[in-house]
């Protein structure tokens, strides 16, 4: 069935090929009128639509056999973690191995690249780089802080009942695999040191930042999703703590909000308060100001942990 302009509802509502209007039986000619616009070789879009960045890439991915969606486009359509600044990114990253010409299309960035086959995948139809090379590859571009939170949240182990699965995107062992199998690629040494602070247990980057700017600040590495009866796993559980000082610290972001999350973080900070913990909760308003005043709470229930328990251990200077 075709619409009013003469195309079928697939190739007026997003890009399409020149082999898929081909294939619903639209000929050449009819590309050529004012209500298509052609983007590059093989590749056009109807006058009228709003970008969208799946519709693009699915239809550059197939326009490009052999190529492979990546880069800062990769990690946006897997919603991976990226700063502020990339988060919104209408940027197109078409990746090609060498045996195949550069990349040349108007409005998309070309790379050529080396990737082994488990590095792309076809996912509902676009083909792909995976989670990790699309890390690997933004270590170029991302600063080490960000390459750590995106680091964290492939090697993460996600909660079955939430997410439906069990099993991290990847560990840290196989991300350094990655590494050396790559040693020439630009940003080497950038991702390598981002494997030496990436940790599991980090549920969000804001997480992950705070554990940064901690261990920045001279605090001790804390421990990660401590809980407080260890080995019971309906333990409430800390995002970030010192469990020979008993201090949890909660970051609590925007869902937080929500009445019933309210009640449950609630019901949480009771059970440690019970215990004799200290409990810290940080906040969006601490991360935008790069945890300053975050630090200083910290500091400072570490001192007094001190003070109360003069001969406990895990004291690493005055801090």
């Amino acid at each position: 069935m075709e619409t009013r302009d003469g195309l079928p509802p697939r190739l007026s509502s997003a890009p399409f090929t020149f082999d898929s209007a081909r294939t619903e039986g639209i000929p050449a000619s009819r590309l050529r009128r004012r209500d298509v616009i052609h983007v590059g070789r093989g590749l056009y879009r109807p006058w009228d639509w709003d970008f969208d960045l799946e519709a693009a890439a699915r239809a550059l991915s197939e326009a490009s056999p052999g190529a492979w969606i990546s880069h800062v486009t990769a990690a946006r359509l897997r919603c991976q973690v990226l700063p502020p600044w990339l988060s919104d990114s209408t940027e197109l990253h078409l990746s090609k191995p060498k045996r195949l010409p550069s990349v040349r299309r108007k409005g998309v960035l070309g790379h050529t690249l080396l990737a082994e086959e488990d590095e792309i995948e076809t996912v509902d139809g676009i083909h792909i780089s995976s989670r990790s090379r699309t890390w690997l590859d933004l270590a170029r571009r991302l600063p080490l802080r960000d390459l750590v939170c995106m680091g964290d949240q492939i090697i993460r182990i996600p909660r079955m009942e939430f997410e439906g699965r069990a099993q991290p995107f990847d560990t840290l062992n196989g991300l350094r695999s990655l590494v050396l199998r790559h040693p020439n690629l630009q940003g080497i040494v950038r991702a390598r040191a981002a494997l030496n602070l990436m940790r599991v247990g980090a549920d969000s980057a804001p997480e992950s930042m705070l554990r940064l700017a901690m261990v920045d600040a001279g605090l001790p590495e804390p421990d990660l999703q401590l809980t407080l009866r260890s080995g019971d796993p309906l333990s409430p559980s800390a995002d970030l703590g010192y469990r020979a000082q008993r201090i949890a610290i909660q970051y609590d972001g925007g869902h937080h909000l929500a009445e019933a999350q309210i009640f449950r973080d609630r019901r949480r900070d009771k059970a440690f308060e019970a215990a004799g913990w200290t409990v810290l909760t940080v906040r969006k308003d601490d991360l935008d100001e790069g945890f300053h005043g975050a630090i200083i709470r910290i500091k400072r229930a570490r001192r007094m942990a001190q003070l109360d328990h003069p001969h406990a251990s895990g004291f690493a200077g005055p801090w």
